[in-house]
């Protein structure tokens, strides 16, 4: 699977240590505990997004998708959405982009405002990795969100977030055999047909979902 291991974390210079962990709650085809969730936690409609920050294809269907997916069905409460984190290479990178956007307890509404600026940043971010100052990137993005260097530096170096991610990951695997990112669950079902990632595709099954509740 994708998941990152201790040397490469070391390498990022950001001193965080791997836990090995069971599988968690990430594989729930509903929200589990530890999900950051958007819209109506009653709807009979969830859509399940797995991504990463590191993921370019995960950055085409935030700036492509995102904005009507959010504004025609997770503003207007017709469904219940769910981000999982999932990380890709270098994915040392995604992991600590992950635990800077958790960092200090954050709402909903302020981590996917931080993933928001992770996925923005992105391009910025790998040029800072092929530059050797990828910690400095990252670190201006926690300080844009109003975290603090002693935030950031305790946030990605925290091994309970790490064995969280780890276990998100790993129950991924074994519930839904995510391998790539974005994967989108649409109650309880992974949607593999290509045109599910664009939102005329996925307005339609949603809409259809929506009809027979």
């Amino acid at each position: 699977m994708m998941g990152f291991d201790r040397r490469n974390v070391l390498a990022l210079g950001l001193g965080a240590a791997v836990a090995a962990c069971a599988p968690g709650g990430g594989g729930k085809a509903t929200a589990a505990a530890g999900d950051m969730a958007l819209g109506n936690p009653a709807a009979k409609v969830t859509l399940i997004e797995y991504a990463s920050v590191t993921c370019s294809h995960c950055a085409e269907f935030k700036k492509n998708v995102w904005p009507q997916l959010k504004a025609n069905y997770i503003d207007t409460k017709k469904i219940n959405f769910v981000f999982r984190e999932f990380t890709t290479p270098p994915n040392e990178v995604s992991a600590a982009g992950f635990l800077v956007a958790r960092c200090g307890n954050p709402t909903p509404d302020q981590y996917f405002a931080r993933l928001d600026v992770l996925f923005d940043q992105q391009t910025a971010v790998f040029e800072a990795l092929q530059a050797g100052q990828v910690r400095v990137a990252l670190l201006n993005i926690a300080k844009s969100a109003g975290l603090t260097e002693e935030q950031f530096n305790a946030c990605v170096t925290d091994q309970a977030g790490i064995a969280r991610i780890k276990a998100g990951e790993e129950a991924a695997l074994k519930e839904f055999s995510i391998t790539g990112t974005p994967s989108l669950i649409l109650n309880g079902e992974k949607l593999n047909d290509p045109s599910a990632y664009t939102y005329e595709g996925l307005a339609k099954l949603l809409d259809a979902k929506l009809a027979g509740a």
